[in-house]
């Protein structure tokens, strides 16, 4: 379940070559995966459900690190649902990519021993699709598809420590965690399974709106 790191690792700082990355809930990702994962994107922002998480291990504990995230688009598709066969179809190229932004994680800087005591969760990570937003939001274009990233980044004392940042960050993807952007869930296996795994998805069982 540790994820090695994505391609081209080579020549990296010893305080990042031997981090290594778990996905949290990895099941629940894989059971979303295997009927094609959507999150909601809304101008206000919304979570992910799943929250991304992972529990991180070969850090060194006394370094500084900065932890984020980023989302990058899978093709160069737009997509539409057919109802009649459950299934996204390819329906043009994609619009142009949104603003690329990165998420870092509020913690961040912080001890590698604190970073590995507990599991890290972005579940302040908001996903919107105004190309506007302020807020500091992720923002990605409905009806296409991406896959999130996750970075460590060695905080790097030296002085000219700039000349080293190629080497002093490790990037991890976790396939089961690529999804569509949509602004209402279309497949609705995945809205019974959002509200049967979410605890927040309350409003959604009893009835009543979302808080």
């Amino acid at each position: 379940g540790w994820a090695g790191e994505v391609p081209g690792a080579g020549g990296k700082n010893r305080h990042v070559c031997h981090a290594a990355a778990r996905l949290e809930m990895g099941s629940l990702w894989e059971e979303f995966n295997r009927l094609g994962t959507e999150m909601i994107v809304t101008k206000a922002g919304r979570r992910m459900f799943p929250t991304f998480q992972v529990k991180l291990s070969g850090l060194d504990p006394l370094a500084d690190y900065v932890l984020l995230m980023d989302f990058i688009p899978l093709d160069d598709k737009r997509y539409r649902y057919a109802f009649h066969s459950s299934s996204w179809l390819a329906a043009g190229r994609a619009e142009p990519a949104a603003p690329g932004r990165v998420h870092f994680h509020p913690d961040s800087p912080a001890k590698g021993a604190q970073w590995m005591r507990q599991i890290v969760s972005f579940d302040k990570l908001k996903l919107t699709n105004n190309l506007l937003d302020d807020n500091g939001h992720i923002i990605l274009n409905s009806m296409h598809r991406y896959q999130p990233r996750f970075h460590v980044v060695f905080v790097d004392p030296r002085r000219d420590s700039e000349r080293f940042a190629h080497q002093n960050f490790k990037s991890f993807s976790f396939p089961e965690t690529q999804f569509m952007a949509v602004t209402a869930y279309q497949n609705h296996r995945i809205t019974q399974l959002k509200i049967a795994s979410n605890p927040f998805a309350k409003g959604f069982r009893d009835g009543d709106p979302e808080p």
